[in-house]
């Protein structure tokens, strides 16, 4: 009941209102996309409304758009005053041009009751494995991701890592990094892990170049994905290219932080999935530096796949590349770090972010970098990259660091 009375008032916001809606699903990368995107087209002059957390289910996206926080689920009072708010919203002005919102499933179905937004254009960032114990198999997550081709006006597909069988018979724009897609993007200069320069080419412009601080392929593709979304909302090239050069990645999200013994820490610690960690060690692979560390902590969620998964992602560590790997959990203890070990590399695993952090700093040389990865419940990586700040001020710029937060992270 309370879902429908908020998703009411989504649609009469929208039948009263003239603004934008720019929806951002997809297995991994839905976040990093959603904020991107909204710092961009704020960054180009518009007014967007946007939340910079995770409200991507049913009962927070409603909120998004009327900017307002979570209450308890069981806070009746606080519901009927959010419900109020919103009624009066919808009766006067409304002050935004866009609305970015991010769409979260976890399991088969929930993707279809966003379907009251019809949003404007829908970003789609990948389909690779996610929440397996609910979904089985890849086919049965994209079906589900998809759904939102049945509602949306305008999909915009990265093609790099959505399967074209996928595709067949929707309507949609592409857009990818290094391959042919309506929106394209090529590395013409790097910077390592502190930025890249990249050609922008798309059919209904002259090509043009930015600068951005987003490394590697994982983060051309999260800014080209907002370029993409500023030219199908016609904002000319020489606003976008301003835009993006003030864009910086955000916390757990491919954020550069400095570490002790002038290390370079590349702090990714927000989540993990096969996909996005392979991402992450192509960007310390082409990095240049004396030593290079990967602490890789479990990704949680894959079902059945998970050992596999976790023996690939193993096999996928490079011993010409990493002078060591550094596993935080059981699943990454038991099946990840035997396959690094069988490729070459020197492993050493912990149960505890905080073990793997500071068995780190004895080891850390001159320059080196130090990316750092793991999803978030029971490993907790970020309390790794906490031991090895050269600023012990820096910790305010990590994931899950509130008080509820913290008293959450109990280690061995």
């Amino acid at each position: 009941m309370l879902c429908l009375q908020l998703e009411r008032k989504v649609e009469q916001l929208r039948a009263k209102h003239k603004f934008t809606v720019v929806a951002v699903a997809g297995s991994v990368g839905k976040t990093s996309t959603k904020l991107a995107v909204a710092r961009l087209l704020e960054a180009s002059g518009k007014s967007v409304r946007y939340q910079e957390g995770n409200y991507n289910d049913r009962v927070s996206v409603p909120l998004v758009f009327f900017g307002e926080a979570m209450p308890s689920l069981f806070n009746i009072f606080a519901w009927l005053g959010v419900l109020g708010r919103m009624r009066r919203q919808v009766k006067h002005g409304y002050d935004y041009d866009v609305v970015v919102v991010e769409l979260g499933t976890d399991g088969p179905g929930q993707m279809a009751d966003f379907a009251y937004i019809h949003p404007d254009i829908t970003v789609l960032s990948a389909v690779s494995p996610e929440h397996m114990l609910q979904f089985g198999t890849i086919d049965a997550v994209a079906r589900e991701e998809l759904e939102v081709s049945s509602y949306s006006w305008q999909l915009l597909v990265n093609v790099a890592d959505v399967d074209a069988k996928y595709l067949d018979g929707i309507s949609y724009k592409s857009y990818g990094v290094g391959q042919p897609a309506d929106y394209q993007a090529e590395v013409i200069g790097s910077h390592g892990v502190v930025g890249q320069q990249l050609l922008i080419k798309s059919a209904d412009s002259e090509d043009f170049k930015v600068s951005t601080d987003y490394g590697g392929r994982q983060g051309a593709t999260i800014v080209l994905a907002a370029v993409a979304v500023a030219k199908m909302l016609s904002i000319d090239n020489d606003t976008i290219v301003s835009a993006v050069a003030d864009l910086k990645p955000f916390a757990g999200r491919l954020q550069i932080l400095e570490g002790i013994n002038d290390s370079t820490i590349i702090d990714d610690t927000y989540n993990s999935s096969p996909l996005a960690t392979k991402a992450a060690l192509d960007l310390i692979y082409a990095t240049d530096a004396k030593q290079k560390i990967a602490i890789l902590g479990d990704m949680n969620e894959l079902g059945d796949s998970s050992v596999q998964e976790h023996r690939d992602l193993g096999t996928y560590c490079r011993a010409d590349q990493l002078d060591y790997v550094v596993t935080i959990g059981t699943k990454s203890r038991d099946d990840l770090a035997p396959a690094a070990e069988a490729a070459g590399c020197q492993v050493k695993s912990f149960t505890s972010p905080v073990d793997a952090g500071n068995f780190i700093k004895d080891i850390v040389a001159p320059g080196a970098v130090i990316l750092v990865k793991g999803s978030q419940n029971g490993v907790f990586s970020e309390e790794a990259v906490k031991q090895l700040l050269r600023n012990s001020g820096d910790a305010s710029k990590l994931v899950r660091q509130s008080g509820d937060w913290l008293s959450k992270k109990k280690f061995d």
